[in-house]
C-alpha cells in the first residue's frame, strides 16, 4: 500500500482544490471496508504528493506536508430506516431540469455537479411533490469507489441549499454496498437533516433502476465564502 497520495487535477471541487467526496472515497478505501467517516481538515492540495499516516487507534491521516487536510476512521452502519423512498430515473430527470447549478453555482469546476463535460454532471433538483427531497438522474461513464462517494457527496449540498452561497464539505460518513453498473440508469436521491449556525446537515443515497440501494451517506457542510477557498 503506497504511502502517498495524489488527488489528480481532473478530481477538483473549487476550482484549486479536490472535491471533498471523491478525496474521502479514496482515502475510505485505504481502510478494511465498511462505513467510514473522513473528516476533511483543509482544501484538498491538487496534483501534488501528500502522505499517509497510520496512527494506533486505526485512523489514516492524510498530510501536505505538516498541514493535516484530512482523518478517515470506521463508523457504525448507516440506518438504511432514514432513507427516503427511492424516485424512478423519469422522476429524478425531471427534477433536475430545474437545477439551480444551471444559473446559480458556487463552484462550476466542481467533479461532481459542476458544468463540466468531464465530470459526473449531477443535477439534482426538488421531487415535485415531496419537497424538500432532492433527486438527480444518473447513467454512470466510469465507476470506481470514489466516483460513488462524489456522487454521494454534491447532492447533499444543493439539498442544504448550495445555491446562491458556497457550502464546502466538512464530514462525510458513507456506506458503499455495491457499486453501480456502467451506462445504466440509476438514481441519487438528497435530502437535509438539520442546521446548527454554519452547519448543515444531510443524507443522500444511490438507488439503482430497481430501487435497490447501492450506497448511501450522511454529510456536515460549512458555509464559507466562495472566494475564501483557495489552495492550501
Amino acid at each position: 500500500m503506497s504511502d502517498t497520495v495524489i488527488i489528480p487535477f481532473r478530481y477538483r471541487g473549487p476550482p484549486h482544490s479536490g472535491n471533498g467526496g471523491w478525496t474521502s472515497g479514496h482515502l475510505a478505501q485505504l481502510l478494511d471496508g465498511g462505513a467510514v467517516t473522513v473528516r476533511l481538515r483543509t482544501p484538498p492540495p491538487l496534483d501534488e504528493e501528500l502522505s499517509v499516516s497510520y496512527a494506533d487507534d486505526g485512523t489514516v491521516e492524510l498530510y501536505d506536508g505538516e498541514t493535516l487536510v484530512a482523518q478517515a476512521f470506521a463508523a457504525e452502519p448507516l440506518d438504511r430506516g432514514s432513507v427516503p423512498r427511492p424516485a424512478s430515473f423519469d422522476e429524478a430527470a425531471a427534477a433536475g431540469a430545474a437545477y439551480e447549478g444551471l444559473v446559480d453555482h458556487p463552484f462550476p469546476t466542481c467533479f461532481a455537479c459542476g458544468l463540466r463535460e468531464d465530470g459526473l454532471a449531477l443535477r439534482t433538483g426538488l421531487l415535485s411533490g415531496r419537497e424538500p427531497v432532492r433527486a438527480a438522474a444518473w447513467v454512470p461513464s466510469e465507476v470506481t469507489p470514489e466516483v460513488v462517494w462524489a456522487a454521494l457527496d454534491c447532492p447533499g449540498a444543493w439539498a442544504c441549499g448550495v445555491a446562491g452561497r458556497a457550502l464546502v464539505l466538512g464530514t462525510i460518513t458513507a456506506e458503499l454496498r455495491e457499486l453501480p453498473s456502467v451506462a445504466e440508469q440509476h438514481v441519487v436521491m438528497a435530502w437535509p437533516t438539520g442546521q446548527e449556525g454554519r452547519k448543515h446537515f444531510s443524507g443522500t443515497a444511490l438507488f439503482d433502476a430497481e430501487g435497490r440501494l447501492l450506497a448511501q451517506a450522511e454529510a456536515i457542510w460549512l458555509a464559507v465564502d466562495a472566494g475564501s477557498v483557495r489552495p492550501v
